[in-house]
């Protein structure tokens, strides 16, 4: 590092945001994660000692990824290389590459290259990568906030070890902001702020886990506080609201988190919870969800989990499609409670799902026989004398207009795909198919 390079960084470290100042440098000021780096825990004794492998962190913003990345360089005393996934090129990893070999070769020091937001990378830029972390040329930790099965190719995947990083506690992003509070070289100590109970535990509440921007809050709310006469920054509850704006959501519609709600939100209603419906939708209306995409889970949900003990949910699903269409948001999300208190609330029934799926396998992988000539319109001379029709039984002609003929090929005859529950106005079918079918069993080789 050149003697420019050096008062660079000394500068930007003074002039750094919060957050970057606070970062801990070793594991003893380290908070949270304890399932990882408490003591006795492997991540921690592979890092004291310096036997790593290369590291996939994943976890929710502001989980601690990026520092203990540095705190793993600092502790085993190795080169610390960092490239964002969003910006970073192949040609800005061949130049890590090539320095890491020099910097070994002459020192025989060890390069870490850290890759934040590592999801971002394509195929390519990964599989660039892969043969210098399988020979040791670098030891990669990557950083993801997206499940990495389903973002890192499964040959880097194989070379690595993925620790999951948890949300903060509340007590964690507590102790952080007290910390900063009280650190008078990095933190805010100096500038003799004062803020109230409430006030931090709304700071604490609204950041759900995320430290960095609880500090982030923090500092702007410090440094656009005027001091009083006595020189005290008096932070309050009103100051911090304007500096959060809104809660901290974490949700990513194309990642884990969205199919994690919207299958809480289907769950929820198929165990007939209203409250936790509620709930779940809100999760993610608020999070900026399409609208639209819930719509179309709900009228799934309408035929997969109440089917035909309530008819009338699929036309409350599609109705609160219309009504939101014609009204918009936000005035069109309580369109979309009200289908999911009908929902969940309405009796429940996954014959029709069960039925199709029946239907569905014995398409695909039985026979496909004929229609019967009986089921067939003849409609020219030709079919008339081929037998299309001859003996259709019309079955208005008959008492109840119910004539019991077959109709399913003879090789599938008697199968019983639709087999309805006791709840709601399944209850009711299942009467009249008695009725009309005394015989109907079901099929025992199923």
């Amino acid at each position: 590092m050149t003697l420019f390079e050096h008062y660079r960084e000394q500068h930007l470290s003074k002039e750094a945001p919060l957050a970057a100042r606070m970062r801990p440098r070793t594991l003893a000021d380290f908070v949270g994660q304890e399932h990882l780096v408490g003591a006795d825990r492997v991540l921690r004794k592979s890092i004291e000692s310096d036997q790593l492998i290369s590291i996939i962190f994943w976890g929710p913003p502001g989980s601690g990824k990026t520092t203990l990345a540095r705190i793993i360089a600092n502790t085993t005393k190795s080169h610390f290389s960092q490239v964002s996934a969003v910006s970073a090129s192949i040609t800005d990893l061949r130049k890590i590459i090539a320095e890491a070999k020099d910097r070994y070769g002459m020192y025989q020091k060890r390069t870490i290259l850290f890759i934040d937001e590592i999801h971002r990378f394509n195929k390519v830029q990964q599989d660039s990568v892969l043969p210098y972390v399988e020979d040791g040329t670098v030891t990669m930790i990557g950083a993801t906030t997206e499940n990495p099965s389903f973002e890192v190719i499964s040959a880097l995947l194989s070379r690595c070890r993925v620790y999951t990083l948890k949300a903060l506690t509340e007590e964690n992003v507590r102790t952080i902001v007290k910390s900063a509070l009280a650190d008078k070289e990095n933190g805010l100590g100096s500038l003799k702020v004062q803020l109230k109970e409430n006030g931090l535990a709304h700071l604490v509440m609204m950041t759900n886990g995320d430290a960095r921007m609880a500090l982030n809050a923090l500092e702007l709310s410090v440094y656009t506080a005027a001091p009083n006469n006595n020189g005290i920054r008096k932070i309050t509850l009103e100051a911090l609201e304007d500096a959060l704006q809104h809660r901290s959501m974490i949700y990513d519609k194309a990642g884990e988190e969205h199919y994690n709600l919207i299958s809480a939100l289907h769950k929820s209603l198929r165990g007939s919870d209203p409250d936790a419906g509620l709930y779940w939708l809100a999760r993610m209306l608020e999070a900026g969800e399409d609208p639209l995409y819930i719509c179309r889970r709900l009228v799934r949900f309408a035929s997969e989990d109440v089917g035909m003990a309530d008819p009338q949910a699929l036309v409350v699903a599609i109705a609160a499609q219309q009504a939101l269409h014609f009204i918009g948001l936000p005035e069109g999300n309580l369109a979309l409670a009200e289908v999911v208190v009908y929902l969940s609330t309405a009796p429940k029934s996954n014959a029709l799902y069960t039925g199709y799926s029946k239907v569905e396998r014995d398409v695909k992988t039985g026979r496909n026989d004929p229609v019967p000539h009986h089921l067939r319109n003849a409609v020219t001379g030709l079919m008339k004398n081929e037998g299309y029709g001859k003996g259709y039984k019309y079955d208005h002609d008959y008492n109840e207009h119910f004539s019991g003929q077959q109709h399913l090929p003879d090789s599938l005859a008697g199968n019983i795909y639709y087999d309805p529950g006791d709840e709601g106005f399944e209850k009711e079918i299942k009467q009249r198919l008695n009725k009309w079918w005394p015989d109907r069993k079901r099929d025992q080789s199923e």
